[in-house]
């Protein structure tokens, strides 16, 4: 066995880097007019709603208490956005840089560590040169995961993809509900030219790639959208308070770039009891958790956690196959802070 070497101090930047999605109303028929397309403010709602959670338990043993809790009206104070009475199609807009790099931490206070791991890498891009994960990154991309719950219930979905850098004047325009987000396994020549670029990024052969993603729902006149929630960590229960804050940017309603992120990275398929457990591709992470469910679907106890990988990748020593090699570099391109305490 390989003697063990760690870095304290260990850290990668990420590699995929999305900006905020603006999002917009317009025409489906009209959707490449920019005079037509104008952006989506946040209203708010005051709504006398009922009560339809489950109540505690001491109330429950009080028939008196329990009546007149289930009949008092839940008035709430909230957040919502919605296409106005002449718009019938959502527009998403935002841009994703794509670096190089992956085989340079950030930040790394071991040069014996270093060696062993920038071969390692050296060693990854030269035998798969990263078109696996590209792959699945641009089918991400064109299956429009990332409009999350938007994407249910939409008659059309149009993803067009430019690319930025100068000298460059390569595009693509994908029809999203041709592709699974539940699998990479459609062959498509678009999809396979956008990987290649991805590819050829993250492998340092050109020095970065910039993309500019707009997409198009058509989800029905004046129908709800959804942009991303805020997370609200005063918990004040103050009369009045808002129960549900979405995110605004100068006003204009917007999903998160964490939330981009997070969808473009739904990529592993190789965590264990995928094909028992029918979750479908989860974002990478280094224990595979996917919050929404409560679960840890890469537990360290099951040995196929990032960690437990890494320590063996990183000082060269062969992995059981070439999966665990790409959650591997998968989990460095979404960067981290990945150093060994030396405290218990």
């Amino acid at each position: 066995m390989a003697k063990k070497i760690t870095a304290s101090v260990l850290a990668f930047e990420k590699k995929l880097v999305p900006s905020d999605a603006f999002m917009y109303g317009t025409n489906w028929a009209q959707k490449n007019d920019s005079k037509i397309k104008h952006p989506l403010a946040l209203k708010e709602k005051s709504v006398r709603g009922t009560i339809s959670n489950r109540l505690k338990k001491a109330l429950q043993s009080d028939p008196a208490k329990l009546d007149a809790e289930v009949e008092k009206a839940n008035l709430q104070r909230v957040d919502s956005c919605s296409l106005n009475t002449e718009q019938d199609t959502l527009a998403l807009t935002f841009t994703l840089k794509i670096l190089s790099g992956v085989e340079q931490p950030s930040a790394c206070n071991s040069e014996e560590f270093l060696q062993t791991y920038q071969q390692a890498a050296k060693d990854y891009i030269d035998e798969f040169g990263f078109k696996e994960l590209a792959r699945r990154y641009a089918t991400n991309l064109a299956n429009a995961r990332f409009l999350w719950r938007n994407r249910i219930g939409a008659e059309q979905i149009e993803v067009q993809v430019k690319v930025l850098n100068q000298g460059s004047d390569a595009q693509w325009t994908f029809n999203a509900l041709d592709f699974s987000t539940r699998s990479f396994d459609s062959e498509d020549r678009q999809v396979e030219e956008l990987a290649t670029q991805i590819a050829q990024a993250l492998a340092g052969e050109t020095d970065f790639l910039l993309l500019e993603v707009n997409t198009f729902a058509l989800v029905g006149m004046a129908q709800d959208v959804y942009p991303s929630e805020e997370l609200v960590l005063d918990k004040s229960s103050a009369k009045g308070q808002k129960s549900k804050i979405l995110y605004a940017v100068d006003g204009q309603a917007a999903m998160h770039s964490q939330k981009i992120g997070n969808a473009l990275r739904c990529v592993d398929t190789w965590y264990p009891d995928y094909e028992e457990v029918n979750t479908g591709p989860i974002a990478v992470e280094p224990y595979g958790a996917v919050t929404n469910l409560g679960k840890a679907y890469r537990a360290p106890k099951q040995k196929a956690d990032f960690f437990t990988l890494f320590d063996r990748f990183a000082l060269g020593e062969e992995l059981d196959n070439a999966d665990e090699q790409h959650y591997v570099m998968a989990v460095l391109v979404r960067g981290g802070v990945f150093g060994e305490s030396g405290k218990d």
